[in-house]
């Protein structure tokens, strides 16, 4: 079996048929190594790297107990053997920290969340939980030191939220485990201490135009990436949703494309970010051409749609779509928006065209109108002349020849 030193304390250990993490540390004048049976996930290691700064801190505190974090390891039986002899005046039972709960939390969530949702609150804890209150007791934390914490952020309201989530849960563990007597939560509203301006979000659809989307498209010097894009403008797909579309899940006899799961995170889910987002997508003009020149390049019925034109491979994650779409649209010259703009340009061009809102919110895969309403309904009564109308429509028609007049005519 060969070691591979991750740092941190932490050694990856690879044998013929099983991979595993071995945690390092010093105790009472010892090397100790213990092994986890986890194969070398990005979220096992963070997993590993976290218990064993928890252990460092219990034995840098004096309340490590061997058999706690490692109840089935032989130096904790022989330790056991070792303390059997020696009589020694009772000790008071350690205490438990926040970062304790925090530990037992995450434990449980990366059994029972998503991947993606259970990285994203390792991560949350790692910059800023256990920093801050990991070494803390928690039967003395108190509403007043989340509320003076709290109100030292400079973040918005939607982050502050994220990361007080995975702190409350495990608040919540430690109620219900009889660790607190109070959640020093229940007595917090957020609402009433940040500031006005904090509790804003800068969130704004700020779809791109029928001139934008020309030059955008314009700009674009490999065909693969052209495609992509194009496609992401006429069908409101996320970026997690379009690099995970499969060939299967393209019926051009239906004149629909089917959204069947997303990519995040370096994982394949049949699920979608809300139960209506599995969902099929009415075909248009410019997805139709979008596809076809893609077929010609990676037309494989059992392979995915949109590859990386670098790799010929599958798209890692959104991040190296975002990189290349930054680069296009300055080459472009427009004023940049983020790639998942395109998708509030797809909805609000089907507004300014007609479209009743009710069908928006289903191609968009949400369950009701009232997100299109609150975010779209100005480009609902939005004018267009003749000109742009067109062009709009060249991208927008859907190719279903029994859904030709689906957009009314308004005078001019």
């Amino acid at each position: 079996m060969g070691a591979k030193n991750s740092g941190c304390g932490i050694e990856l250990r690879k044998g013929a048929r099983s991979e595993t993490i071995r945690i390092v540390f010093q105790y009472q004048g010892k090397r100790c190594r213990e092994s986890l049976s986890l194969p070398h996930t990005k979220s096992n290691i963070a997993y590993a790297r976290r218990l064993q700064g928890e252990i460092v801190n219990a034995i840098e505190r004096g309340t490590f107990d061997y058999a706690e974090f490692f109840p089935n390891s032989t130096t904790a039986r022989l330790l056991r053997e070792q303390q059997s002899t020696i009589v020694t005046p009772p000790r008071q039972q350690a205490t438990t920290t926040v970062g304790n709960l925090l530990r037992d939390y995450l434990d449980i969530a990366h059994h029972n969340l998503q991947v993606s949702s259970y990285n994203c609150y390792a991560q949350v804890a790692d910059t800023h939980l256990f920093p801050k209150w990991g070494a803390k007791p928690a039967a003395e934390l108190t509403t007043k030191d989340l509320r003076v914490w709290i109100m030292a952020m400079s973040a918005k309201s939607k982050t502050i939220q994220l990361i007080l989530t995975p702190l409350r849960n495990a608040i919540e563990l430690g109620v219900n485990e009889g660790v607190l007597q109070v959640n020093p939560f229940d007595s917090l509203k957020l609402g009433k201490i940040l500031p006005r301006a904090q509790r804003a979000s800068k969130f704004k659809a700020d779809p791109f135009d029928i001139d934008e989307i020309d030059t955008i498209l314009g700009a674009c010097t490999n065909p693969a990436e052209r495609n992509m894009f194009l496609f992401a403008f006429t069908t409101g797909m996320r970026p997690s949703e379009y690099i995970a579309l499969m060939w299967r899940s393209v019926r051009f006899n239906r004149h629909q494309v089917a959204v069947e799961g997303a990519f995040v995170d370096g994982e394949l889910k049949d699920t979608a970010k809300t139960p209506s987002g599995l969902r099929n997508i009415d075909m248009r003009a410019g997805a139709h051409a979008a596809l076809a020149a893609q077929q010609a390049l990676y037309g494989n019925e059992d392979g995915l749609v949109f590859l990386n034109p670098r790799t010929g491979e599958q798209w890692a994650s959104d991040k190296p779509i975002y990189r290349r779409w930054k680069r296009i649209v300055k080459a472009a010259k427009v004023r940049f928006r983020n790639p998942y703009q395109t998708r509030h340009t797809f909805a609000s061009n089907l507004l300014m065209l007609g479209a009743i809102p009710l069908y928006v919110a289903s191609q968009m895969g949400h369950a009701d109108t009232t997100m299109i309403m609150r975010t779209y309904g100005k480009w609902i009564t939005a004018g267009l002349d003749s000109g742009r109308r067109e062009r709009l429509l060249a991208l927008y028609a859907q190719t279903n020849p029994k859904r030709g007049d689906e957009f009314p005519r308004f005078s001019e």
